[in-house]
């Protein structure tokens, strides 16, 4: 490895069990299919003589990206774009299968920390919060969406108790004055939510948690990148998925239980309710996610919520991608 490799700009979370769970071994290929700072992609390539395809939407990892790929002649590849098409995207370099993948869940350490970006109520930006280029931002979602649209989108994505009252203000502030800056938008959500007796996150955080979410459809994207990894998988291929709240974890443990569950017995009593034919398609490694330990998440607080959970793909054939029936 070059001595000039760039420092990694933030700490990854629960690297050693990601790279550990993949397994990696020379001669494979494997996918970092959320680049963010490169530093799962680092440690693979670190632990074995393999290629690495590091795959992210936003412009700014992919710039990180090719820098880093200096480093790595020949073994570390950039692509722009979603996970979700993870899949897709490898075909077009003529890579059809894979021995393991790396998802890091939600936005990236670099994301949050520049203020330009709109992730965070920490720093006064523009209320953006797009992790590419494309797409609405949040501002126009706050500015145009329903008042009941907004209590949706904040009660089921931000899980906020106070849903319809955050709506209800935020209606009533952008008939004064539209949303265009993060602190603008903080204030107006702090004003209606209450701080409660030794709550130690702001009243703004599951309000623009929710923002982020609709705004990158990241539970859409993860279902739909968790399928294109399960069809990339070789068999005995690794799957390894970090998630950092309820909502993702829930996506990821629900998917694992239906792709590593036996297909249903056929009941005489209900022939109509024949056996699924579709065998499992993925192995879990552990029967309970793995968390950072004391010393990691007092060391880096962004890891106190993580939860990683890997599975290994069979041989049988992949189930049926979102939106798509078996032929």
């Amino acid at each position: 490895m070059d001595a000039a490799v760039p420092a990694s700009p933030h700490i990854s979370v629960l690297l050693n069990e990601v790279v550990d769970a993949l397994s990696p071994r020379d001669g494979g290929v494997y996918v970092d299919g959320t680049f963010g700072a490169g530093g799962y992609a680092r440690a693979i390539l670190d632990r074995a003589d393999c290629r690495v395809w590091g795959i992210d939407r936003d412009p700014e990892a992919i710039e990180r990206g090719r820098k880093l790929a200096l480093a790595y002649p020949g073994r570390l590849e950039i692509v722009e774009g979603r996970f979700g098409d993870m899949d897709r995207l490898l075909a077009e370099h003529g890579v059809e299968s894979v021995d393991g993948v790396a998802l890091d869940i939600g936005v990236s350490s670099p994301q949050i920390d520049e203020p330009e970006r709109g992730f965070s109520f920490r720093f006064d930006g523009p209320l953006d919060m797009r992790m590419g280029r494309d797409g609405p931002t949040a501002a126009d979602v706050v500015n145009t969406a329903t008042e009941a649209e907004l209590a949706d989108i904040v009660f089921h994505y931000g899980e906020e108790r106070m849903a319809r009252r955050v709506a209800r203000a935020i209606v009533a502030a952008r008939l004064d004055t539209p949303f265009a800056r993060t602190k603008q938008l903080a204030d107006v959500v702090r004003s209606v939510v209450p701080k409660g007796k030794g709550d130690a996150i702001d009243p703004a955080t599951r309000t623009f948690q929710a923002l982020r979410i609709h705004v990158n459809d990241e539970l859409g994207e993860l279902r739909r990148g968790l399928a294109a990894a399960e069809s990339l998988l070789k068999p005995g291929g690794r799957l390894a998925v970090v998630s950092f709240h309820s909502l993702e974890d829930r996506e990821v443990k629900t998917f694992l239980k239906e792709r590593s569950s036996p297909p249903p017995s056929p009941s005489r009593h209900a022939p109509s309710l024949a056996a699924d034919p579709r065998s499992p398609s993925l192995r879990p490694l552990s029967r309970k996610p793995i968390v950072p330990t004391d010393q990691e998440a007092h060391s880096n607080p962004r890891a106190r919520s993580a939860r990683l959970r890997a599975a290994e793909r069979t041989a049988a054939p992949a189930y049926p991608a979102p939106g798509k029936e078996a032929a």
